[in-house]
């Protein structure tokens, strides 16, 4: 897809041959690449730029407001959670020294989960770097080792070229975040806005060029369908690059047709529709049991945008170990082979090949029965179908999740924190589209569900948005409550409070004879109503009632903006199924209400796998 400036006619942008700061130039490029929502936090080293985007707005009638978080991590998060939910390039502005130094965590989560996002810091003038001069640190050193790339900008003649190509290296093959550090004497620098033109960056355009001149060849595809035609119990494993790839519609269609049974990963969920009746739901240490098992019972194996991370292929070696063919598809070609072996690969788009490999079957007339299959899978769907103990008298986090699920009928926009809550939200929540799960997978950083949830609102005006967040991970950047409010923001926030860290605590009562060393906060005295309502919520509740469930639910997502609901859970809430560290799905624990093909005791994993 054309970027806005290529539209704009190379050479000939309405402003070219115009003198402006580099400041504004950098305004004006970010304008060209369609940005229309800036989130940052200001500073000495950044005024130039933040000065500029007040004056655009001035002038152009507010088309890219500045978003103020609490800190500067919750604007990287909402940068995130914008560009999750929208597929577009998300873009944090930020001070140098410890403004910088706060986006390194989101920079991270966003390289672990291919989330592009551009990171715009101030930097001490360029005479001054390296001197330890005030607010000065390193960026380029401390954020090489995180981003997809770094750009250091001391010569002020390649600034426009430089925030054009951060933004095409962002959003292009396998997306990232790409951080550009700017001195201010840059920013300050007066020269002629060119309105076109990008850095000469050969190696990494060739590499993309082959990506999409890489075309699924006939006997490829006559290779992949051979394999096919042998295979009487096959399985799509579906992750997030197929949501990055926008081919989920090349999936569905490509599933459908060929009527195979899909499971996804943590950052693949809403790549299939979640009540289509071949979705399987989620694999992995804590995927549905009946995946699991799907997983372990299949004999051909279609990987497509997954990497076999250790949360789904917890033992390579047993990792789907009745699969006689496995294909992987993905962008990255260091990923094939990387933790598992496979029988077939292809490096390319994904949208391209799975529409390729549809035409080739097609043309071929492919057609098997694999109703035998199809009923094996939906007699695991019922028998090991998600469970809790309804008949409980303690509300259970699955129920709440289940009441929200009935009103939002997968359609929401869901974010969540880390832990205990993610998992439930990811397991009893149905997504009819991707994009609507905005979860940290990777990095699994507590903070990240109510910042991306803000991002989201932002990037998608008219969805609900719901976070879903524990008491533990939501006091990370609780100072983004007041960033609700004070943008007016319909967020819908759920804070089930177990009163501790629930998912270390599941782990230290497993594993470690029930010392809950760090992780029981109890005896803590803060009140999340109380400072909500300080955040200017005018929805703000406390539920602690079972009884009360269905009908507080209800009011809370039917209430007219921004409303915050605490729900007092099970404190000894677990999340199930779960596969300890380095075992194979047969040795997964399915608690007390969810049936196993064999009860499994209990293990301790190695110390160096524990997380």
């Amino acid at each position: 897809m054309k970027d806005r400036y290529d539209m704009l006619n190379q050479g000939t942008h309405p402003l070219a041959g115009a003198s402006m700061t580099g400041a504004d130039i950098l305004v004006q490029v970010l304008a060209d690449e369609g940005v229309d929502t800036i989130f940052g936090y200001s500073g000495g080293a950044i005024l130039p730029i933040y000065d500029a985007v007040f004056r655009f707005n001035e002038e152009h009638q507010s088309q890219m407001p500045l978003i103020v978080p609490a800190n500067e991590q919750g604007a990287g998060f909402m940068a995130a959670g914008f560009a999750r939910a929208s597929g577009r390039v998300g873009v944090a502005l930020v001070t140098s020294g410890p403004g910088a130094t706060n986006m390194v965590t989101p920079v991270r989560d966003s390289m672990a989960d291919s989330v592009p996002i551009v990171v715009i810091c101030g930097q001490v003038p360029t005479t001054a770097i390296g001197t330890d001069a005030f607010q000065e640190a390193p960026v380029p050193t401390i954020m090489g080792a995180v981003a997809k790339h770094v750009f250091l900008i001391t010569d002020p003649t390649k600034l426009e070229a430089t925030v054009r190509t951060a933004f095409e290296i962002a959003r292009t093959g396998r997306p990232g975040p790409v951080v550009l550090d700017v001195p201010k004497d840059v920013q300050n620098w007066k020269g002629v806005f060119h309105g076109s033109g990008r850095l000469p960056i050969p190696g990494y355009r060739q590499r993309m060029n082959r990506l999409e001149a890489s075309k699924l060849p006939e006997a490829a595809c006559a290779d992949f369908f051979t394999a096919l035609s042998a295979a009487k119990r096959p399985l799509i494993y579906a992750g997030g690059g197929v949501v990055n790839a926008s081919a989920s519609h090349a999936l569905r269609e490509f599933a459908k047709e060929f009527q195979i049974p899909v499971v996804t990963t943590l950052m693949g969920i809403g790549v299939v529709d979640t009540t289509s009746p071949l979705a399987m739901r989620m694999l992995g240490m804590h995927g549905a049991a009946f995946a699991n098992y799907a997983v372990d019972d299949c004999d051909f194996l279609m990987t497509l945008g997954a990497r076999f991370d250790d949360r789904v292929a917890g033992n390579p070696q047993r990792f789907a170990g009745n699969a006689k063919f496995i294909a992987h598809f993905d962008i990255d070609a260091s990923e094939i082979n990387k933790v598992k072996r496979v029988d077939w690969s292809h490096v390319g788009l994904m949208t391209d090949a799975l529409q390729a490999l549809l035409e080739y079957g097609r043309r071929e007339g492919f057609s098997r029965e694999w109703s035998e299959w199809l009923r094996h899978c939906e007699e695991l769907r019922l028998t090991y179908a998600m469970n809790y103990d309804r008949a409980s008298e303690t509300i259970q986090p699955y129920y709440v999740i289940e009441e929200i699920n009935r009103l939002t009928r997968g359609e929401a926009i869901i974010s969540t924190g880390v832990g205990q809550h993610q998992m439930w939200a990811a397991q009893y929540f149905d997504f009819r589209s991707p994009r609507l799960w905005l979860s940290s997978g990777s990095m699994g950083t507590m903070g990240f569900g109510l910042p991306a949830a803000i991002g989201a609102q932002f990037a998608q005006r008219n969805r609900l948005v719901i976070d879903i967040d524990g008491d533990g991970s939501i006091r990370m950047n609780i100072g983004e409550m007041e960033t609700v409010t004070t943008y007016d923001l319909p967020v819908k926030v759920v804070l089930l409070n177990n009163c501790g860290d629930g998912m270390v605590k599941q782990w230290q009562k497993l594993f470690h004879k029930g010392r809950l060393s760090g992780s029981d906060k109890s005896l803590h005295t803060k009140d999340f109503v109380k400072a909500a309502q300080a955040d200017g919520f005018k929805y703000a509740v406390r539920l602690d009632k079972k009884a009360d469930v269905a009908r507080v639910v209800e009011e809370f997502i039917n209430f007219k903006g921004a409303a915050f609901l605490e729900v007092m859970i099970d404190q000894d809430a677990g999340v199930y199924p779960m596969v300890g560290p380095g075992q194979p799905y047969e040795d997964m624990i399915t608690g007390d209400h969810i049936p196993s093909r064999s009860k499994v005791p209990v293990k301790a994993p190695n110390p160096s796998e524990m997380f």
